[in-house]
């Protein structure tokens, strides 16, 4: 078996939690903006515009994640 290193395991799940805590304060903003009055499309909108810079992010940490799996030889052939 091969052992992980706990920091990565960690710092991974630091990640998806604080990513995870990001998006449940989208939605609780938009119910606000909700009950302020807002329309539904507005807020959804406003609500596409601030999980696209989640799904970037949760993307890009996905993408280093795959690279740092890779063998060492296919990591060079990938730059």
């Amino acid at each position: 078996m091969s052992a992980k290193k706990p920091s990565k395991s960690v710092s991974q799940t630091a990640i998806a939690f604080l990513l995870t805590l990001q998006t449940i304060l989208i939605g609780v903003n938009a119910e606000n903006r909700l009950q302020q009055g807002d329309s539904p499309i507005e807020v959804l909108i406003w609500m596409i515009n601030q999980c696209i810079p989640v799904l970037k992010q949760a993307s890009s940490l996905q993408e280093k994640q795959k690279k740092s799996l890779l063998p060492r030889d296919r990591r060079c052939e990938d730059k």
